[in-house]
């Protein structure tokens, strides 16, 4: 019987290797909910890591939600949507997504990663184009990858080589994907001027508004609205679980695109819904979202707050006016030892290194939500100066 210790020795080696380069990811375990507030291991923490832009995650009106769509519909939802698993709230949440982003219809996918997946997938194959920003998350790269497609990369922002990229194509249908809110740099893209270019060379645009919706424009509508740009050609996806506090994705279209997707999106097809009990918690969470406008206007509060307090730092801020606010660090080692001098002081911050971000920009991604407060903000800035000062 053949061994498998030199398959194991080979994975061993790799792990240490990763090690080596501080670039080995371990996972936190909370004994708390999530909040502003967390514990680990028993011992309570400030934490600034978090995607709950909105400070919805463990909202009272939530949570009644999900036990009232439990008692409704139960836990699981038995099998997929397109067999016997899509209920009657999967159909309610999809019409209301449609009409909070004004899109003539929606559809729900389990998470943002398989909803990127099925919409390249299905729409580009092998004699098509995808062109994507470099900076784009990891799920809108893998898509096209498997895609079949020409994909072509372009330098992040860099408009003038995509318009190069665009006008050389010969494919049959040509897609240009890109984040709305980049995750990692906390900047917004130019998505008029890449409409412009989808417009003039006859592209489709598809934006991933994971971290836009439910924190950008009025009511939270997301970056389309606070850029003020609609358009047909634009496939609009975001995601449930940031801003909006539970879990899932959906994407917005015109009703051709969502029909294709249902027909051939295999990250749609080939997988059992998501738990009804979340979508009827999901038409609250919009509830919240279109009406507390004070959770948006504490956001803007504390990312100025923020900057202010880190502003006599040796590390910089990159320039981002949403939640998430970038300290880069650069060298690997330094980042992972301020994340851990944090943490020390009670503080959790991550840090981000390579791949996730490019070499020589390790960072400290600090995450913003609105249940923190201007004292979280300053007591985050104060330790930073500490530490600065120290080093």
């Amino acid at each position: 019987m053949p061994s498998d210790s030199g398959d194991l020795g080979s994975l061993r080696e790799q792990l240490r290797d990763r090690e080596a380069g501080k670039l080995y990811r371990q996972r936190l375990m909370l004994d708390s909910s999530q909040a502003k507030q967390v514990s680990l291991a028993g011992q309570e923490y400030l934490a600034f890591c978090s995607n709950d832009y909105l400070g919805l995650a463990n909202h009272p009106a939530l949570i009644a939600a999900v036990c009232e769509g439990a008692l409704r519909y139960g836990v699981g939802a038995g099998a997929s949507h397109l067999i016997s698993g899509h209920s009657t709230a999967h159909h309610e949440l999809e019409e209301a997504l449609a009409r909070f982003t004004g899109y003539p219809r929606a559809l729900l996918f389990s998470t943002g990663y398989m909803a990127n997946a099925g919409v390249v997938m299905a729409l580009a194959g092998r004699h098509d184009a995808i062109f994507a920003d470099k900076l784009n998350h990891a799920s809108l790269n893998d898509a096209a990858l498997v895609s079949r497609a020409t994909f072509k990369r372009y330098p992040h922002l860099d408009l003038t080589t995509l318009e190069r990229q665009l006008a050389a194509s010969r494919a049959k249908r040509k897609l240009v994907i890109s984040d709305a809110v980049f995750s990692m740099d906390g900047d917004i893209a130019p998505a008029t001027n890449l409409l412009a270019l989808c417009e003039k060379y006859g592209a489709w645009l598809m934006l991933d508004d994971a971290h836009g919706f439910g924190v950008l424009g009025a009511q939270g509508r997301g970056t389309l609205a606070h850029l003020g740009i609609k358009s047909p050609r634009i496939i609009y996806m975001a995601t449930l679980g940031k801003a909006a506090g539970v879990f899932g994705a959906f994407v917005a279209a015109q009703p051709e695109v969502i029909e294709t997707l249902i027909q051939h999106a295999r990250s749609y097809i080939y997988t059992t819904a998501s738990p009804p009990l979340l979508a009827h918690a999901l038409m609250k969470s919009l509830d919240l979202v279109e009406s507390e406008e004070w959770r948006r206007k504490k956001l803007i509060q504390l990312i100025v707050a923020l900057k202010q307090a880190l502003q006599p730092l040796r590390w910089k801020l990159m320039p981002s006016d949403t939640p998430i606010q970038p300290l880069i660090v650069g060298d690997n080692d330094k980042a992972l030892q301020l994340s851990e001098s944090l943490r020390e002081r009670g503080i959790l911050v991550p840090a981000i290194r390579p791949p996730t971000v490019p070499q020589g920009a390790s960072r400290l991604r600090i995450s913003l939500s609105s249940a923190h407060d201007m004292e979280d903000v300053a007591r985050l800035g104060a330790v930073l100066r500490e530490l600065d000062v120290a080093s």
